[in-house]
This record gives C-alpha cells, structure tokens and sequence, in this order.
C-alpha cells in the first residue's frame, strides 16, 4: 500500500521544492545581516518567494485533495506542507522587522542565528530529498533531523548570551527592544526548523 517509488513520489518532489524556498528565504536574510542596506529591496524579494512558496504548498494540498491512496498518511503530509509554508513567513516577518525598525548595522547575535538558520534549512532539504525511499535513507534522514536538533541547540546558547549581551551593554530602551524581538524571532524560526525536522523523524519511525 505505501510504495515509496510510486508515482506519488510527486509529493516527496514538491517538498523538496518548498524547503528550497525555506531556504532561499533564509538566504536572504543573511544577505540583510551582511549589508542592511539592502533591506528594503530584500523586503520585495521575500514577499515575492513567500507567494511562490505558497503556490507550491497549495498545489501539494491540490494533489493531497485528488489523491485516494497517498504514499504517506494525509495528516503527516498536511503537517509537513503546513510547517514549511509557516518557515517562510517567519522570515518574512522578521525582514519586516528590520525595515520598519530602521535597525542599521546587525547584532553579532543576529549574524550568527542567521548563519544556524541557513545550516538548518540546507539540513531540512536533504532530509527531504531522501524521504522518497525512507527505508534505504533511514540513518542519513536521521542523522540531518539530529544535526538540526543540534544547530538548534547551539541557537538556544547564542540567543541567550545575546539577550544578556543586550541588557547589559545597549542603553536605549528603544534599540534593546528592536532588537531582542528580532532575536527572538530567529531564534523562534529555528525552533520551527526543529519542529519540522521532528515531524520528518516521526514519519522514518512510521514507515522505516
């Protein structure tokens, strides 16, 4: 009944493509913590890839609709769609963030979430790019869940040393809360990186 080389190894096909939107958007982040000059131009570029991520999800959701027997339980697929369209808009918001903030020049703190967050999303591609037959790529699906696990870990020490970095050293009120809500948006977008890789892991579980 579930034969992963099945022609609905279409689903599988657009994951992959909607994870590459994850991180492309992650990219263009980095390039915003790199020059924030950019970042009003960057603003377009990321509301653009949003609606072209969108359009990828809703046609997974079209061919979930249409298809009787999928090669994966429909409840783990909707989660998966669900999860990577919401990465996408998490980077969005927080790009908002930088352009209506008017921030300047970025945190370390940022720089370095932003740089856990390209290795998460890099992770998230190869792991789906495998789940097409997931008992042969059991331990190397495995073994990207688990990395993002720890990328998101070493996340979790650098938002908190910059938190602390920030209360300690910047004296307007005004630029601490800038910016300890876009860390706390990184740092949340990692944490989503993680829930999606767990949701991947379940999915081995079930069917490996």
């Amino acid at each position: 009944m579930f034969n992963f080389q099945n022609k609905n190894n279409e689903f599988f096909d657009l994951f992959v493509e909607s994870a590459r939107y994850f991180y492309q958007g992650a990219l263009i982040m980095d390039e915003v913590m790199q020059d924030p000059g950019i970042a009003v131009a960057k603003m377009k570029e990321i509301i653009d890839l949003e609606h072209e991520a969108d359009a990828v999800n809703d046609k997974i959701i079209d061919r979930l609709n249409q298809t009787f027997i999928t090669p994966i339980d429909r409840e783990d697929i909707f989660s998966l769609v669900n999860g990577l369209d919401d990465g996408v808009d998490f980077l969005q918001g927080t790009l908002q963030r930088i352009v209506i903030y008017r921030t300047g020049p970025a945190k370390e703190g940022a720089i370095s979430l932003t740089k856990l967050l390209l290795e998460s999303t890099e992770e998230l591609i190869k792991a789906f790019s495998l789940l097409k037959d997931i008992k042969k790529n059991r331990v190397q699906i495995l073994e990207s869940t688990h990395k993002i696990g720890k990328l998101e870990s070493e996340g979790d020490r650098v938002y908190r040393h910059e938190i602390a970095y920030l209360f300690d050293n910047v004296k307007d009120p005004i630029e601490l809360i800038k910016w300890k809500d876009i860390l706390e948006n990184l740092e949340e977008t990692l944490d989503h990186c993680e829930d999606v890789s767990d949701m991947i892991r379940g999915v081995v579980m079930k069917y490996a």
